[in-house]
């Protein structure tokens, strides 16, 4: 009896001191994510109770008056409608094509199939304000080269930064090119852990590589497009802000506003950080139950084949 109780007061004292040394180990990142993320964070949605202008040292407690005037706000509306419109359009495109080049060079025989990952991967190091740069040199009305290729095969170029109907397709161009060889790379990763015995299997019983596709390589790789999708579902709200403020800082007249440039423009154009910080709240909600809605869509068992 008393090995015994030896033997376990050993093995608390194992478990204990385990236990103290994650402890000392995680705190350090918890204190910081406790200061640099959710006290902010809580700032945020105090700061949004008040009107202010950001620099006053007084604030004055309206309660929930911003986020009623925000109802009424037609160019919070036009914001809100293009980050939606932004959101939508690059996460299929950018994911279909990504998955489309992921599943050629992963059962393809390239030698070259390493060049090609990193020629599709570079325009990710790239910064996104240089890209930025360069897409509104391609869409040059009268020097860039996509109205110069244009007009090689007879069709009229456009002013495409310019034009309130082809603006935010402009937008989604490059934030296409700049995300697509990054999420490229991490399926041709998951595919490549895919066993080739399945594919073989599906050969010797005639299905098409189309139907290995979807019956194969989309089951197996479900869990990483089920990240992926959210990652850049939300990823985009930054991204969005970024062009748009490289790219055409919101013209023509607010039509490629979205809801990260039209908050920076309330706080520090037109010193309503009060309004702003409203804004931050709807954007941060937005995210948080975009991101929510798109894991329980996507959360769902898939045959193999």
């Amino acid at each position: 009896m008393t090995l015994k109780s030896n033997g376990i007061n050993n093995k608390c004292k194992i478990t204990s001191s385990k236990s103290f040394f994650l402890t000392v180990c995680v705190a350090p990142a918890f204190v910081l994510y406790l200061i640099l993320g959710v006290y902010p964070a809580i700032k945020v949605f105090i700061n949004s109770l008040y009107k202010w202008s950001g620099l006053s040292p007084t604030k004055t407690f309206i309660g929930l008056d911003n986020f009623r005037t925000l109802l009424h706000d037609q160019k919070f509306a036009i914001a809100f409608k293009n980050t939606i419109f932004l959101m939508i359009i690059t996460t299929i495109i950018t994911m279909v094509i990504a998955l489309f080049f992921a599943a050629t060079l992963s059962r393809s025989k390239f030698k070259e199939k390493n060049i090609y990952r990193i020629i599709f991967f570079f325009p990710n190091v790239l910064s996104i304000v240089v890209i930025g740069i360069l897409f509104t040199y391609i869409y040059e009305p009268n020097r860039g080269i996509l109205n110069a290729a244009l007009n090689v095969i007879g069709v009229n170029g456009k002013t495409w930064l310019g034009n309130s109907s082809t603006v935010l397709w402009a937008i989604s161009g490059a934030m296409i090119w700049q995300a697509v060889g990054y999420y490229m790379v991490m399926y041709m990763a998951g595919m490549d852990s895919i066993p080739p015995s399945l594919y073989e299997v599906a050969d010797l019983e005639g299905a098409s590589r189309f139907k290995q596709f979807f019956l194969i390589t989309v089951p197996m790789l479900w869990e990483i497009i089920r990240v992926t999708l959210v990652f850049f579902i939300i990823s985009s709200l930054n991204m969005s802000f970024l062009f748009v403020t490289v790219m055409t800082g919101g013209a023509p007249n607010g039509s490629s506003e979205v809801l990260l440039s039209y908050m920076y423009n309330q706080a520090f154009t037109n010193s309503n950080f009060g309004y702003a910080m409203a804004v931050a709240v709807v954007v941060f909600l937005f995210a948080f139950i975009l991101a929510a809605i798109s894991r329980k869509l996507t959360e769902k068992e898939v045959d193999t084949y």
